[in-house]
């Protein structure tokens, strides 16, 4: 049986006096992936910057041994229109990461980004193409777990499918864990090992099977809520 990357057990966070995550417990496998879902205002990106120690709570959030943390935030405080390369933002990070022009050729071929695209203006780039240039950048610290905050944001159908294959094959080559916060429930239950669904009073935890009903949905959104794919696509 995989041991755990991630335990949250009794997890409280509270911003300006105001509780936004209530009693959460949780656990994910190494090498699985979870995906977090819920409406807006449900506190999905405030867990993310909790677990990463970038907000305080009460709890218990306890990483694997040995654990590095790649964080691929919802928003990057970058200009689009700034004159800068995707090279050039690879290489910033690099020397922050003291890592070598290896490292930096292996990122982007985990990524499946070539030189013709990176010399390119990040301004230029398509939102898939951005996207996988950010996870590269998170790579270079040679992570264990990958945190994705909406990761397929403005990015066209085929770029969302490219993006999760990206990560299905990280974990499939490398083990490395991935924690997704999603707004697509059908591309979740495909891609999905565990699903974590936040809100106030019902949150749920689980296999898509057993999460992504109509009945759990429609507690968590408060609106009646379906996931239309086949049986076979859904993982057990």
């Amino acid at each position: 049986m995989p041991t755990d990357a991630l335990t949250v057990e009794h997890l409280v966070i509270r911003l300006g006096g105001t509780e936004i995550v209530r009693d959460l417990s949780f656990a994910v496998p190494q090498g699985t992936s979870l995906a977090v879902i819920g409406p807006n205002g449900s506190g999905k990106t405030v867990l993310f910057r909790a677990l990463v120690g970038a907000l305080p709570y009460e709890g218990s959030v306890r990483w694997a041994v040995g654990a590095r943390i790649g964080y691929v935030p919802q928003k990057l405080d970058l200009e689009r229109d700034l004159p800068i390369t995707g090279r050039d933002l690879l290489r910033a990070r690099a020397r922050l990461a003291r890592a070598s022009n290896a490292d930096v050729d292996r990122a982007l071929g985990r990524v499946d980004l070539g030189p013709d695209v990176l010399d390119q203006l990040v301004g230029t780039f398509s939102g898939g193409q951005f996207q996988r240039l950010l996870i590269a950048v998170a790579l270079l610290g040679n992570p264990t777990v990958l945190l994705l905050d909406e990761p397929t944001a403005g990015v066209d159908e085929p770029g969302q499918e490219r993006l999760y294959d990206t990560v299905r094959r990280l974990q499939a080559e490398e083990g490395v864990t991935a924690l997704v916060i999603s707004h697509e429930l059908s591309v979740v239950s495909r891609y999905a090992t565990n699903v974590l669904c936040l809100s106030r009073d019902h949150p749920c935890f689980g296999i898509p099977r057993k999460v992504l009903t109509p009945e759990n949905l429609s507690q968590v959104y408060g609106t009646p809520v379906g996931v239309f794919v086949h049986d076979d696509d859904i993982r057990a």
